[in-house]
């Protein structure tokens, strides 16, 4: 046999023995008190599927030994604390996994532990309108490519505009109106490519496997979190591992990341991560008129003085470019393209330190933290250096935060306040052309914002009712009738009672503020001129959410919600010599609410939610979500009209299985009512004079949002095959995004009817006009993307 034949044989011998034999999977971590971080010694650990529990020792730590690679539910049991079960849990063999859990008290303690298999509990401030998703939901997600923004589309209220983009609307409300946060600390976007004053972008920014899981809210919001209308988005990120250092490589279709993860000292672990992308080497080959490329990087440091104090710095940034690709090929859709997109550069970075002090009953947290955005575009006339520059931008967003928490628990009643102070810094250059007039001005402003919450939450009839009050305040020194934080007493009430072990109903009503955007905030007419949108007030927005759950006790519930959202003092902004609601606008790129303010509107969202969700048993998971809702707000005539967002109809079917052999396969299918679009005003936008420096369709927002879209439907395919080595894990996938290549539509593109030799012609009987034609733009090409994640 030849030599290299008996290396191969060997090596493939080798790697069989090592699957073979390694089936050595370990969980362990620590069990701690949630409130004062003490140990719980005792605590019973069962898994399900297996027969005994482990215990916790004297320190709280847990130990659980000799399991098989898979994907693993337990459930935590413990005399007088409330029981608590984690999904998921991914183990393989070449090291442990870490799972750190806090259990919290129970007002009727018990005399002995029950053994029931995993169920959902839901947090008595929040009792519906939050779904929390593990990090392995992420990870294998059809279509979801390992994005957080692509995932939370399989749950109820979510939908997404007909593109490649990210832009995340809950129930009918703007882009805008979510917020996110890292470990307690708030970051402005979670997307690369982000669009300013709003939020989304083509690719997720926060890398997975810092994720220990995600609490997304799409209601009932606690008091601590402000400033938000449509959802919050808490990111809880693990600790790096305190043993050993380890890493991971992750070679995608368009990036490679990697990750390195271990202990710095006896009482500080670390986890970092670099990503690079090469989308712009890819887009060039397959001949697209624009080439992005993006990097980013995310860090966590974690360091435990003693069981009372702990302090916790992170760090998230990226920088990002997209250039135009003139030599693409040329096609009309390309040429149209090249004449519109401007080329961009973004950098972006969030620095966050988080300190807690835990006492008997309590602990208190101190956040500070810094966010910063520099975003620039510029734009030439027929993309000609020499010619006018239709589009010269740059902008500049600082905000410098300091938050104090103080969580307790006095008896049943558990209380948290605090107070959170901002300082504000943008400044912008702005030079537009855009049909009518040219946009040309500087801005400055500095400013401060300040907020005060409270929640008071509590069981009552032996936790038969649970109850939760919450207060916020909130003001600023932007223009005086924000001053007074009095101005936005922003209330709201939870209520959830079980009607039989299984059964609940819960209720949530509130009202909530939100501050407009920074880019309208500091519009001005000219360089020296004054801030023209003083008059600018918060939006507000008066919420009822209610509904039923049922809990099968076996990993599967069952939800329906009915849901009111009412908008007022909603900003009306000036734009191509028009008005219109800034609620319909931020889906797309550049930037969102740098124009007059010209007055305020009313809107509303209302619908009905159903929720199924089958978490993992006996190898199959699975989630069903259909939402039904309208969305509208009044137009510049105060008559209700469908907003941007208002797809009528939302459904979305995710289902997978683990198969033998460590294979598993899922699937998900979407499908949305189309989405509303205002025609262009075909006479106004063919004009040479606003053409030549505008080459796209003007709206005709006389007939705002009159016409829809097709409904889009997308189906996705992902399967992996883990390879669980002694001394490492290896895994392949493949995630295919539209397999049945579905062709979606999007509004037509308006472009020059050229003559046979490529020459733009006048107007028949009107030479001050082009004459013009509807480009028919569509999209849906099937997306296969092939990945390898080696983790060592």
């Amino acid at each position: 046999m030849p030599k290299f034949l008996k290396a191969i044989l060997f090596v493939v011998l080798t790697l069989c023995a090592n699957i073979v034999l390694a089936q050595n999977g370990i969980i362990k971590g620590k069990i701690t008190d949630a409130f004062s971080n003490t140990s719980l010694p005792g605590v019973n650990i069962y898994i399900q599927g297996l027969p005994s529990p482990v215990k916790s020792d004297s320190l709280g730590n847990y130990t659980i030994k000799e399991l098989a690679p898979g994907v693993y539910n337990i459930t935590f049991l413990f005399v007088g604390y409330k029981r608590k079960s984690v999904f998921d849990i991914a183990v393989s063999n070449f090291r442990p996994a870490i799972l750190d859990v806090t259990l919290e008290t129970e007002v009727s303690a018990l005399n002995e532990v029950t053994i029931e298999a995993p169920k959902f509990i839901k947090p008595v401030e929040s009792p519906l309108s939050l779904r929390t998703i593990g990090a392995t939901e992420i990870k294998r997600n059809p279509g979801g490519n390992r994005d957080i923004s692509k995932v939370i589309q399989s749950l109820p209220g979510v939908s997404a505009p007909v593109s490649f983009r990210n832009d995340i609307i809950i129930r009918g409300g703007a882009p805008n109106e979510n917020r996110f946060y890292i470990d307690g600390v708030e970051i402005p976007n979670i997307n690369h490519f982000t669009t300013q004053g709003s939020s989304g972008g083509p690719v997720g920014l926060i890398n997975v496997d810092f994720i220990k899981e995600v609490d997304f809210y799409s209601g009932a919001f606690p008091a601590s979190r402000g400033n938000t209308l449509s959802s919050v988005f808490e990111f809880k990120q693990k600790d790096g591992n305190p043993d050993q250092l380890r890493a991971s490589l992750t070679l995608g279709s368009s990036d490679f990341a990697t990750t390195l993860e271990g202990p710095l000292t006896e009482k500080t672990t670390f986890i970092a991560s670099y990503r690079l992308s090469y989308l712009q080497g890819l887009f060039k080959l397959l001949g697209l008129p624009f080439l992005p490329s993006y990097q980013d990087f995310q860090f966590k440091l974690k360091t435990r003085f003693n069981a009372k104090h702990e302090l916790t710095i992170l760090g998230l940034g990226a920088i990002d470019k997209s250039k135009l690709n003139f030599s693409a090929d040329d096609t009309e859709s390309n040429s149209y393209l090249l004449a519109n997109l401007p080329e961009n550069n973004q950098e972006n970075y969030t620095l966050g330190a988080v300190y807690k002090n835990y006492r008997d009953k309590g602990f208190s947290t101190f956040v500070l933290s810094r966010n910063y955005l520099n975003n620039s575009a510029d734009k030439y006339k027929d993309n000609n250096e020499n010619d006018v520059k239709t589009l010269d931008y740059l902008s500049k967003e600082i905000e410098n935060k300091l938050r104090f928490e103080n969580t307790s628990k006095e008896g049943k009643y558990k209380i948290n306040f605090g107070a959170g102070l901002e300082s504000v810094e943008y400044n912008t250059r702005t030079l537009q052309y855009v049909p009518g007039t040219i946009d040309q001005y500087q801005s400055e402003l500095s400013f401060q914002k300040y907020g005060l919450f409270a929640q008071l939450s509590a069981p009552y009839f032996n936790e038969q009712l649970n109850l939760s009050f919450g207060i916020r305040f909130d003001g600023n020194n932007y223009a005086s009738q924000m001053h007074n934080p009095l101005q936005t007493f922003s209330p709201r009430f939870s209520a959830s009672y079980n009607l039989t072990e299984k059964i609940s109903f819960n209720f949530n009503t509130g009202i909530y503020y939100q501050l407009p955007s920074y880019t309208l905030l500091g519009y001005r007419k000219s360089k020296d001129g004054p801030l023209l949108n003083k008059a600018v007030d918060y939006i507000k927005s008066k919420q009822i959410v209610a509904g039923f759950e049922y809990n099968t006790l076996k990993n599967t519930k069952f939800t329906v919600e009915g849901f009111y959202k009412g908008y007022s003092n909603y900003p009306m902004i000036e734009i191509l010599n028009d008005t219109i609601p800034l609620a319909n606008l931020g889906a797309d790129f550049g930037v969102v609410g740098n124009r007059p303010y010209t007055g305020v509107t009313e809107g509303r969202s209302y619908g009905l939610e159903f929720f199924a969700q089958q978490r993992l048993n006996k190898g199959f998971y699975g989630i069903f979500a259909l939402t039904i809702y309208k969305s509208e707000f009044k137009d510049k005539h105060e008559e209700y009209v469908q907003s941007s967002w208002n797809n009528r109809f939302i459904l979305s079917l995710t289902a997978g299985k683990i198969l033998k052999r460590n294979w598993e396969i899922g699937a998900k299918f979407r499908y949305t009512g189309g989405g509303p679009y205002t025609p262009y005003d075909l006479a106004y936008s063919s004009l040479k004079s606003n053409y030549s420096v505008y080459p796209q369709g003007v709206q005709d927002y006389d007939r705002l949002n009159v016409s829809k879209l097709k409904d889009f439907y997308q189906f996705d395919l992902r399967v992996d095959k883990k390879y669980p080595f002694r001394k490492f894990n290896l895994n392949v996938y493949l995630d295919i995004q539209n397999l049945t290549y579905n062709k979606y539509e999007t509004q037509p593109q308006l472009v020059l009817d050229r003559d046979g030799n490529g020459n733009a012609q006048d107007m028949p009987g009107d030479p001050s006009r082009f004459k013009t034609k509807l480009l028919d733009n569509t999209s849906g090409n099937i997306l296969p993307s092939i990945g390898i994640i080696f983790e060592f």
